[in-house]
């Protein structure tokens, strides 16, 4: 049975919402961006750089803010505040895979749990049209501001999934479900979802 659902998705895909309204439905706690909050917070990094961190690839600037937490083991301080970040972060998705009954949404938890049998590893994508409408009307992004900010996050996740996995952002091969949220509507592939975990019992 799939006790563990890993989401990857692209901006504006619907990513997000049908992970929230999976968990929802199968009785399943939620991670998303609380494993970054959570993660930073272990590391002592200021509460104000967090949002900064969201899907940051390693090596920019931000990640490398810190150059030493005062956790760890020896040595451990030496490593780039990347590594430290991703490591807590691959610790708690672990910790959160091994007590069940959960949904994570991005941080790569497809790469991390890719070999646990229990774990339904989705990717959810989108065509562009269907995303700059869902951005303009969910995320509240200005007209002006569309094209850059999709841009942008598109990079950042593309980027930051290739760094800490060397795997291809969005391959069909990496993963057992890939969802097209644009033509299906989110409803429908929530619908998929909650079969596809009801079908593994």
């Amino acid at each position: 049975m799939y006790h563990v659902i890993a989401i990857e998705r692209l901006y504006a895909s619907g990513g997000n919402e049908i992970g929230k309204r999976l968990a929802e439905a199968l009785g399943y706690k939620l991670y998303d961006r609380n494993l970054l909050t959570e993660s930073a917070k272990s590391l002592n990094i200021p509460a104000i750089h967090i949002e900064s961190l969201e899907e940051t690839s390693s090596g920019s600037f931000i990640f490398n803010l810190a150059k030493s937490s005062p956790l760890g083991a020896p040595g451990e301080k030496d490593l780039p505040m990347a590594d430290k970040l991703f490591e807590a972060e691959k610790n708690l998705i672990e910790k959160a895979a091994g007590e069940g009954g959960c949904v994570i949404v991005g941080r790569a938890a497809s790469y991390i749990l890719k070999n646990r049998e229990d774990c339904l590893k989705v990717f959810i994508h989108a065509d562009v049209e269907s995303r700059r409408k869902r951005a303009l009307e969910k995320e509240g992004l200005k007209p002006s501001e569309l094209e850059s900010t999709m841009k942008k996050y598109d990079k950042r996740r593309k980027d930051f999934y290739n760094s800490v996995t060397k795997w291809e952002w969005g391959n069909p091969n990496y993963f057992d479900l890939c969802l097209n949220s644009g033509s299906l509507g989110i409803e429908f592939c929530t619908k998929v979802l909650i079969e596809a975990v009801e079908a593994s019992k």
